[in-house]
């Protein structure tokens, strides 16, 4: 089972950095490029424990469907959330959050499973591994700039 493991450095109060993460409308910004939206569950605002989003958006060439519901969750320091409907056979990504001295260190951890059997590893291996490490950083990016400026107040 792949699993990626990035950690970013975010000049933000941990707090902030974890609402932001779990914000719909922020993700929905950070992920323009690929047309995402949030078509049922919570569509907008902060994500809770249980509640559950579907988002549609276009990745790899073809309109995708993917809905994942909040696992795990306890407030500044993780959640989870897993895909309850999707492309993948699993997908469970967790977000760690530690605050230090001068801000947090924001860590995502996704482990997945892809379909298809051998087909699917090759695919994975070849192009999708790295299209995902692509998509989170993008994300994490996002999030941090929006941190360290004074756009979080958009969101929160």
């Amino acid at each position: 089972m792949p699993k990626i493991h990035l950690t970013c450095f975010i000049l933000a109060p941990v707090e902030r950095v974890f609402d932001l993460a779990r914000n719909i409308d922020l993700h929905k910004k950070s992920m323009a490029h690929s047309q995402e939206q949030a078509i049922a569950g919570t569509t907008n605002g902060l994500i809770q424990l249980g509640e559950t989003v579907t988002w549609k958006g276009k990745h790899l060439g073809k309109t995708r469907f993917h809905k994942s519901k909040i696992t795990a969750f306890q407030s500044p320091i993780h959640f989870t959330d897993e895909m309850v409907e999707g492309d993948f056979k699993s997908f469970v990504h967790t977000h760690h959050f530690k605050k230090v001295e001068n801000g947090t260190i924001m860590i995502d951890e996704l482990m997945y499973e892809v379909p298809y059997g051998l087909l699917g590893r090759l695919v994975d291996r070849f192009y999708l591994f790295n299209y995902l490490v692509k998509l989170l950083e993008t994300r994490n990016l996002f999030i941090k700039q929006t941190a360290e400026s004074e756009r979080w107040r958009q969101f929160l």
